[in-house]
């Protein structure tokens, strides 16, 4: 108790400076000097460092787009971020440094949903806008906070289209079993039962359910139960691309490949999802996303060029967070400049005030709650060792979902 009434007193305090010397308010940003400081905390290590070491490199790399094109109202920006090793209690350690002993001008958020959560609340206390890419889970959004801002897709519905699409298909060819599992954590679990509810109303037999326990880091007994049970549908719940991998190299182990297998995460990954579980073995497996590297936005396609330049690979290969923690600078600096200068209350309203900002995942408008409404959930295959859209079938630009999914290599 008394740690926090330490922490709100250095809010208030560092609060009351910035409006006494106009520290966030000028036209021009801080008066003394010719940057402007922009902290983050993430997961560069631990159980999230794949995701975090994405999220690095598009602040980096839309932190050097924007210093070409003169940074933000004529300051250059210079990215302070901390490893917060994938802990929640680190991460509302470091926001507590970044803003009360560092007085960083503007934050950005972390990975995940699981660390938004409570890094919102320290934010929320110093009165900083809070705009991130990865964490949409509801419970974030449950806080009631009024500086939270999501600028990908509310996950709670992100399987909906296509467990539509599962329900769609003639009675003849429908899968006739499905098995769900999930990771407990706050991004996945809320994906799940949704996509469950519309699929056995269409008569799919539910034959396995669980949710994994925080503390099990071994999946394998989990997967061979799935196996065990032979689904024709597997919905999994996963954050990473450990996870995933665990599931495919057991499925593998066990001669068992389901007709369809969708991942909330870890297929997204690109590159690092296709070295996990095997050249190849990434062929037919779907996930629900808001972006992909392929992607026809004009803005994408010049993030995912420069991307490719300075990290190698393909388009495929890059990392929807890249595309997510790029986005989140752009929000930014279409707030700052809407209000012509740092002050976080005057971006927080700006945000709020129904605006319809672009970012390279595309519209950007927030609701009361602070998710990006102008964005939907697209349903994404690997399709011979490149990404493409598929669900909902016949939208513009959308290839054929190829079903059954092809046997493990």
């Amino acid at each position: 108790m008394l740690r926090r009434r330490r922490v709100a007193a250095a809010g208030a305090v560092v609060l009351a400076v910035g409006l006494s010397v106009g520290f966030f308010g000028s036209a021009s940003g801080s008066a003394a000097s010719s940057t402007i400081t922009i902290g983050a905390s993430l997961s560069l290590s631990g159980d999230f460092s794949t995701d975090g070491q994405a999220f690095q490199r598009g602040y980096d790399l839309w932190a050097a787009d924007q210093n070409k094109k003169g940074g933000l109202l004529g300051h250059q920006i210079k990215m302070q971020i901390l490893s917060d090793a994938s802990s929640p209690t680190q991460v509302v350690t470091n926001y507590n440094t970044l803003i009360g002993s560092n007085h960083d001008q503007l934050v950005f958020g972390p990975f995940s949903s699981l660390l938004t959560t409570p890094s919102s609340k320290v934010v929320a206390r110093y009165g900083y806008a809070f705009v991130e890419g990865a964490g949409g889970a509801p419970s974030v959004f449950g806080l009631g906070l009024h500086n939270v801002f999501d600028v990908s897709v509310p996950v709670a519905l992100n399987l909906t289209a296509f467990a539509k699409w599962v329900a769609s298909m003639p009675a003849s060819q429908r899968p006739k079993s499905a098995a769900y599992a999930t990771v407990n954590d706050p991004f996945t679990q809320p994906q799940l039962p949704p996509a469950q509810k519309i699929i056995a109303a269409a008569g799919v037999k539910t034959v396995f359910s669980k949710v994994i326990p925080a503390e099990q880091v071994d999946y394998i007994s989990t997967a061979n139960a799935i196996a065990a049970a032979k689904p024709d549908i597997v919905v999994l719940g996963a954050v990473d691309v450990p996870t995933v991998s665990a599931f495919v190299h057991a499925f593998i182990q066990q001669h068992y490949s389901p007709k369809v297998f969708i991942c909330t995460a870890g297929p997204d990954q690109g590159t690092a999802f296709v070295k996990a579980v095997g050249n190849g073995n990434e062929n037919g497996i779907m996930y629900p996303n808001g972006w992909y590297g392929n992607s026809p936005n004009a803005a994408s396609q010049a993030m995912v060029k420069e991307y490719i330049a300075k990290y190698g690979g393909n388009a495929s290969g890059v990392n929807a967070d890249v595309a997510e923690a790029y986005s989140v600078g752009q929000v930014i600096t279409q707030a700052v400049q809407a209000t012509h200068g740092f002050d976080n209350a005057k971006i927080i309203a700006y945000l709020h005030s129904g605006a319809t900002m672009s970012s390279v995942q595309g519209p950007v408008k927030f609701d009361a709650a602070g998710e990006n409404t102008a964005l939907a959930a697209t349903t994404f295959q690997w399709q011979n060792g490149v990404v493409n859209p598929v669900i909902p079938v016949g939208s513009p630009g959308t290839k054929k979902p190829i079903y059954p999914k092809p046997a493990w290599r």
